[in-house]
């Protein structure tokens, strides 16, 4: 940027209203932010606007990964070049690509992309599209709620209720009264802290989060195997007979103890393609979703040394079918496909259960902003993975999610469609209709690397500027189409 071009900037910001310098070239330089004069820089780039065209295209990514290469595609008979990208005439010789953080407090942007590309993937298992047939909607569908245990008396925040302790036992062993009289609201700090930190199971709370997902997988099969004996067929056979395809979402309670949300479906031996028997009903379903929340276990190792002998569901179970439309309890396929969406890009920040970053040492925990509930659990997870018999549970590199080690959704493979298939057809797309697709006759050869991530001062906050903007022309659009449902003009 030559010193000419700076100064003129500079003297166009700093005029007062009759336009005459109030301040020497010196004195402006110094009251600039290191972001304003980054912002500067940026903008007397020649290759400023094909930066912002990047930018553009990324949505305003807060944490862009930066790749640098080129791909060629070539025919494979003649060995002609079709066509050619390389990254030698961007801007700093890189390409900047999506970060795809699913979580709103790393990077907004890509967690609303990624919430929606969830609902894609929920609603299309629902209610058919993307390869997934509209028969779906016929067929046999739960919501299901599956709970932690308690692992000891916590403030509650349940409707305006106050929290007043039992009549039969006020008073806990340590002699604190297990309740404190107060209506706690959601957003009360004291909300799912316990009542009495010296009765609570920490440990129990730890070791119920790292065997969710073993318990998940007993839960799905006990479901499976009693359709197959209420039906009169060996387990081993069942799939010749139906599938039984679900979407689940995890989510942490105000005591900060996973929750699953599960959309169960019932399918014939060939998936979504295929009808499920008439015998498999949807309250075929609901016995054996029940049974198996009832039943389902999980015995950790040396569980008499832990004073933990059998990790099992909670108490609070909730099962309701799902309505291709509005029902009387209001689970239609897009209200359940929207709850799922909205949670899977809360981090744990925003849900108040754990951090969103990985606990390297002892020290981090301490320096953590969480409460003491939180501190605790993060802590047992570090004093427990110091031991060799749980060495296998990796809780010291899972304490940031306090011991809990699965992912936010995970669904069977027959649901419905993927997130690598939504994020190429949205590539797709955006991709030229006249550029080359994979094809037999065709050999593409790419070379590519990592060169970088993040942004400079003032190119962060000219990235958030374009992400509210895009987000802003989204709300307008949005707004737009309902007025024209209503009849509005526009």
């Amino acid at each position: 940027m030559s010193n000419t071009s700076s100064e003129v900037r500079l003297s166009t910001v700093f005029k007062n209203p009759s336009g005459s310098a109030v301040l020497d070239r010196e004195r402006r330089i110094r009251l600039l932010s290191d972001a304003d004069r980054d912002i500067i820089r940026l903008a007397n780039d020649p290759n400023f606007s094909r930066w912002l065209e990047q930018i553009k295209a990324i949505g305003g990514c807060a944490r862009p990964v930066y790749l640098s290469g080129s791909t060629m595609t070539r025919d494979a008979v003649t060995g002609e070049v079709i066509s050619s990208y390389s990254t030698a005439t961007e801007p700093g010789e890189r390409l900047a690509v999506r970060c795809r953080n699913r979580r709103a407090s790393v990077c907004e942007p890509c967690s609303r992309l990624h919430a929606g590309d969830t609902f894609q993937l929920v609603r299309t298992g629902l209610s058919g599209g993307k390869n997934v047939p509209v028969a779906v909607r016929e067929r046999p569908r739960l919501f299901v709620t599956l709970t932690a245990p308690s692992f000891g008396p916590v403030h509650r925040a349940v409707d305006g209720e106050r929290c007043r302790p039992r009549r039969d036992t006020p008073h806990c062993e340590h002699g604190r009264l297990l309740g404190c009289g107060l209506a706690h609201a959601d957003n009360d700090p004291l909300a799912g802290l316990p009542l009495c930190a010296d009765c609570y199971d920490y440990v129990g709370h730890v070791l119920w989060h790292a065997h969710a997902g073993l318990l998940w997988d007993r839960f799905a099969t006990a479901v499976r195997r009693h359709l197959a004996s209420v039906a009169g067929i060996p387990r081993s056979k069942l799939a010749g007979h139906l599938v039984v395809s679900f979407a689940k979402v995890a989510e942490f309670q105000k005591r900060a103890a996973v929750h699953f949300h599960a959309v169960v479906r019932l399918d014939g031996p060939d998936g979504p393609s295929s009808p499920p028997p008439a015998w498999a009903t949807a309250d075929l379903l609901l016995e054996a979703v029940a049974h198996a929340a009832a039943s389902g276990y999980v015995t950790p190792p040396d569980s008499a040394a832990y004073g933990t002998e059998r990790l099992a569901w909670g108490a609070q179970f909730d099962a309701r079918p799902v309505h291709s439309f509005d029902g009387p309890d209001g689970l239609s396929d897009g209200a359940v496909a929207g709850y799922v969406a909205k949670y899977v890009s809360k981090g744990a920040t925003e849900t108040g259960a754990g951090v969103d970053y990985r606990i390297i040492t002892a020290d981090d925990i301490r320096a953590s902003a969480v409460n003491g509930h939180i501190r605790a659990l993060m802590g047992t997870c570090w004093r427990l993975g110091g031991l060799s018999e749980l060495e296998h549970l990796r809780l010291r590199s899972w304490a940031h999610s306090l011991g809990y080690r699965g992912h936010i959704l995970t669904k069977s493979r027959r649901y419905s469609t993927t997130y690598g298939a939504l994020r190429e057809e949205r590539a797709e797309y955006q991709r030229d209709s006249t550029e080359p697709t994979d094809s037999p006759d065709t050999v593409t050869e790419s070379a590519w690397r990592y060169v970088g991530s993040g942004y400079t001062p003032g190119a962060a906050q000219l990235a958030a500027g374009i992400a509210e903007g895009l987000a802003a022309s989204r709300q307008l659009s949005r707004e737009a189409l309902e007025d024209e449902k209503r009849g509005w003009p526009l």
